[in-house]
């Protein structure tokens, strides 16, 4: 494109329009362009932020990967820990024991996952330990029967350290008189927060010597738990492990456990993602009318630009200039914006909930109590790309209208 038609295409859109509608909708344009573009940033940014916060939550509470017997039980664990540790990706094993259960104190029930632990063990595969608002996981001592809950858990049932707690199995004793369940009392020695509900509320742990115990499994354990170096390689290594084992194992890792609530982040992405292009559209839209108005006001300068040599291709790259330059303008505000808004995401949140004395999420159903936001790259040049090419196929059909004016036709009544 040669400089005569850049300098005439920027021209038109620094000078001052008689017709001040046009320069009110050119204006809408680019502030709608603008609007879209950080809307979406924004929303992709929380989006990502939420991704990254569960999974680092899930993992705090969850292993990288676990491998447990066909019938739940996993007899000479300590042979099949050691052969998983042969594998370069895992970092660390350790045994557990769980099952569901019921927590009965003061005359409250609640239902929780029971799992049993080796306090010594424990801190290699996951950093639950790291979480202890009371307490710490050494405090759990073989034949004491001691139990550390979730805060959430310990604030449902009333229950605080050195209270006593029963805990109910689903496994009943058979008697003559028929079946009664079988339960065990406990004592709080810890209290553990991971801010994050589904976890703070459900979760009760206690050492592995009670749980084998209380479950009568004997020396054997329901899986072996692993930390791997890499989490997001799991699947692969799990595929890989469970090909060098021939007993009937049964593998899982951390995103085929939770691939449901992941699938579904990432259709609700993509779906709010197809969404506020919409808004980003519209603004094209918006652009396409305004650009429209602007051949119509500039017909006799289209024509005296053609009677002076200016070719119907010139013409049409003058008004593509104008288009463009509204629309490059509009994305980068919107990139601008949508990053420092996507990137203090939270304290933006955090300053109005104080403002309106309201928490606007609630950990009960978002599952954390803060409003995350992270800023990725691609996201942001995926929106920006999109609303340039947006942009600039709105230019194009005013452009080829403005191409196509007969100049004699343009000047009979000037």
């Amino acid at each position: 494109m040669a400089s005569f038609e850049w300098w005439v295409g920027l021209r038109y859109t620094r000078a001052k329009r008689r017709n001040g509608f046009i320069s009110f909708i050119s204006g809408a344009s680019m502030a709608g362009i603008a609007l879209g573009v950080a809307a979406l940033i924004v929303v992709l940014s929380v989006m990502n932020g939420f991704q990254r916060e569960i999974r680092s939550r899930m993992l705090e509470a969850t292993s990288h990967a676990q491998v447990s017997g066909a019938d739940g039980k996993l007899p000479n664990w300590n042979d099949i820990a050691a052969r998983l540790l042969k594998n370069p990706a895992v970092k660390a094993a350790a045994p557990f024991v769980q099952s569901q259960g019921l927590l009965r104190f003061d005359g409250i029930l609640q239902g929780v996952m029971a799992r049993g632990i080796d306090p010594n063990r424990e801190d290699a595969v996951v950093t639950l330990g790291q979480n202890m608002s009371q307490g710490s996981l050494n405090a759990l001592k073989p034949g004491e029967f001691g139990i550390v809950l979730g805060n959430e858990l310990a604030r449902t049932l009333g229950a605080k350290l050195g209270d006593k707690v029963t805990l109910f199995v689903a496994e009943g004793n058979v008697t003559p008189a028929g079946v009664f369940p079988r339960y065990r009392q406990f004592t709080v020695v810890g209290l553990f927060h991971l801010d994050m509900y589904q976890v703070d509320a459900s979760l009760a742990l206690m050492h592995i010597a009670d749980a084998q115990k209380l479950y009568r499994l004997g020396d054997d354990v329901s899986g072996v738990r692993m930390r791997l170096v890499d989490p997001l390689d799991a699947p692969r290594v799990t595929r890989e492990l469970s090909g060098q084992f021939s007993e009937p194992l049964y593998f899982s890792d951390w995103t085929l456990e939770n691939s449901q609530y992941f699938r579904a982040v990432q259709i609700e992405k993509r779906m709010m993602f197809l969404i506020l292009t919409l808004i980003v559209a519209v603004a094209a839209f918006n652009l396409v009318s305004s650009l429209v108005m602007t051949v119509t006001d500039k017909q006799a300068d289209i024509a005296i630009l053609r009677t002076l040599g200016a070719s119907p291709l010139s013409i049409m790259q003058i008004f593509i200039v104008q288009g463009a330059i509204i629309g490059l303008l509009g994305t980068l505000l919107g990139l601008i914006g949508g990053v420092v808004i996507g990137a203090n995401a939270g304290q933006i949140v955090g300053f109005f909930e104080g403002l309106l004395g309201m928490q606007i999420l609630s950990p009960q159903i978002y599952l954390v109590s803060q409003l995350p936001s992270e800023v990725q790259a691609p996201d942001v040049i995926t929106v920006a790309i999109i609303a340039l090419l947006l942009a600039f196929a709105a230019t194009l059909y005013p452009s080829w209208r403005a191409s196509r004016i007969n100049p004699a036709e343009a000047l009979r009544y000037e």
